[in-house]
Parts: structure tokens; C-alpha cells; sequence
């Protein structure tokens, strides 16, 4: 079991139930999934682009993505229906952990001027999102076989029902939140 995940049950589950005032262990919000997502315009045009981020999602979420294809076309962008628009991983259970201790521990203090996420990311629901602007901030890339600097979203999906429930979870497993 990762070490996210025992903190999780042993510490983070008792102290929400006592925050919030849960009667019952299953009402504690936990994280469902991560959805880690990379929108490719130029993959229509450089199939090579693809092929790198295939294989940079691949080593930071260590699960193969997928490729998400265009739904319609749309002629201003130059893109015909079928064609690679993004590659997308969800990530679920251990994988899931092992990511989100990787990105809080390691990642996200490797941002250049980090001084926190911004606390108001949250859609209403307590699911966050948050847009990195480069892959270089992960350990398990290395920056002389990389062709370009690219951005991804990260969204954390949670069982929270308001946004002050999954700050709270997340604050708890560590999120470094800006003091706003």
C-alpha cells in the first residue's frame, strides 16, 4: 500500500470525520480518479508530436494513455473528424496514489516561483483541476529527450460534495494551497 494511502485511512479519515462531523466512516470524501489530459493542435500535422507525448504521459503516470480523437471537423483548425487531437490517462487505486504523492512531494515544488496552487481551482462539486505548463517539473522526464515544452491539466476527481470538503481532503494529503 502506498504511503499516501495509509495516511489517507490512519490519519486524514478521523480527522475529517471529526471536522465535518461524519457519523459514518463512507461519508469521509476520498479521491475517485486522476485524469491527466495533454490537448496535441500540432498532432494533426506532426505525428511525431503524438508519439513523444504517448510516451512523456506514459513515464509520469506510468500507465499507457490514451489517444483522444477529434469528435467533428473543424476547418478553421485544419482537423478532419477521426483525426489525434490529445492524449488522456486516468488513473484509479494504487496508480492513482503513487501519482498524486509523486506530483504533491516532488513536482509541483520543482515549479519555478511555486508559492502554492491556487485554492480556487474547484469546480463546485470538490473536484480540482490544475494546468501545469511544462513536463520538465517531473522527475521521471529528462530534459535532453524531450522535442518540446509542453503543458498538461491534471484533475483530481472526489466523493466531496462541496469545494470546503475536498480543500479540506486535499489539504490533509498535503496540496500545497496558496494563502489566498
Amino acid at each position: 500500500m502506498t504511503r499516501l494511502k495509509t495516511l489517507y485511512q490512519e490519519t486524514i479519515v478521523p480527522k475529517l470525520m471529526k471536522q465535518f462531523g461524519y457519523t459514518n466512516v463512507h461519508q469521509v470524501p476520498k479521491v475517485i480518479k486522476i485524469t491527466v489530459n495533454r490537448g496535441l493542435g500540432e498532432a494533426s500535422q506532426n505525428a511525431k508530436a503524438l508519439e513523444s507525448s504517448v510516451s512523456e504521459i506514459a513515464q509520469i503516470t506510468g500507465q499507457k494513455p490514451v489517444v483522444t480523437r477529434a469528435k467533428k471537423a473543424i476547418a478553421g483548425f485544419k482537423i478532419r473528424e477521426g483525426m489525434p487531437v490529445g492524449v488522456m490517462v486516468t488513473l484509479r487505486s494504487e496508480k492513482m496514489y503513487a501519482f498524486l504523492d509523486r506530483l504533491i512531494s516532488l513536482s509541483l515544488p520543482r515549479i519555478r516561483d511555486f508559492r502554492g496552487i491556487s485554492p480556487k481551482s474547484f469546480d463546485g462539486r470538490g473536484n480540482y483541476s490544475l494546468g501545469v505548463r511544462e513536463q520538465l517539473i517531473f522527475p521521471e522526464i529528462e530534459y535532453d529527450k524531450i522535442d518540446k515544452i509542453r503543458g498538461m491539466d491534471i484533475s483530481i476527481i472526489t466523493t466531496a460534495n462541496t469545494d470546503e470538503e475536498g480543500r479540506a481532503l486535499l489539504k490533509e494529503m498535503g496540496m500545497p494551497f496558496r494563502d489566498s
